[in-house]
């Protein structure tokens, strides 16, 4: 299963990044973990700093490393900027699609309710978190499921922050998935040529 299972707060520590949603533990510990994490860190070799930015992609999605790589490469055969090809193949799994509609609070509580068969696409449900949502798929949470105490939670405190490529029925519990994202619209701090210069050597 594509989920870190070890301490949360230490990888936002390591990244200086809220990776898996607030953290208080970056707040009160600004600087990486580790016995020598106060100290001056020699400069990263470039090999290191495009490592970290996959790591860092990694971790944000949730996705494992052959998971990763497949979809690199995937990303890499269509015509296109490879960078913004990825973000956009990761934008699309199901479970990160259910998190931006904000129909769960995390991409980790969103794996979930993908997993325990509480979302359906196109009125089929859909238990695997990696599928690929396509352009006009219609993203709902199950008939059974809307009384979630969960879900309603997730809903009540959605913000009011849209995301472009997306709509959302409040009313019904159901989302659209209208266009591609372009990668300025995509909020993720993530340098994706890194990435590809990575995956290129």
């Amino acid at each position: 299963m594509a989920r870190y299972r070890g301490p949360k707060s230490k990888i936002s520590r390591k990244f200086g990044e809220p990776i898996f949603g607030p953290s208080k533990a970056l707040q009160k510990k600004s600087y990486p973990p580790g016995h020598h994490g106060r100290s001056r860190r020699r400069k990263q070799s470039e090999y290191a700093v495009q490592l970290q930015e996959k790591q860092k992609a990694k971790y944000l999605y949730g996705v494992l490393e052959r998971q990763f790589a497949n979809l690199f490469e995937k990303a890499s055969r269509r015509s296109g900027i490879t960078g913004e090809i990825l973000l956009q193949l990761l934008e699309a799994r199901l479970d990160n699609v259910v998190f931006r509609l904000g129909i769960a609070p995390t991409r980790r509580a969103a794996r979930q309710l993908v997993l325990h068969k509480h979302i359906t696409v196109n009125n089929v449900v859909v238990n695997i978190p990696s599928f690929s949502v396509k352009v006009g798929d219609m993203i709902a949470v199950r008939e059974k499921s809307k009384s979630l105490l969960t879900i309603s939670e997730s809903l009540a405190g959605r913000t009011s922050k849209k995301y472009p490529w997306m709509e959302w029925d409040g009313s019904e519990m159901v989302g659209k998935y209208i266009s591609l994202p372009q990668r300025e619209e995509i909020p993720e701090n993530i340098q994706e040529q890194l990435i590809v210069e990575l995956y290129s050597k």
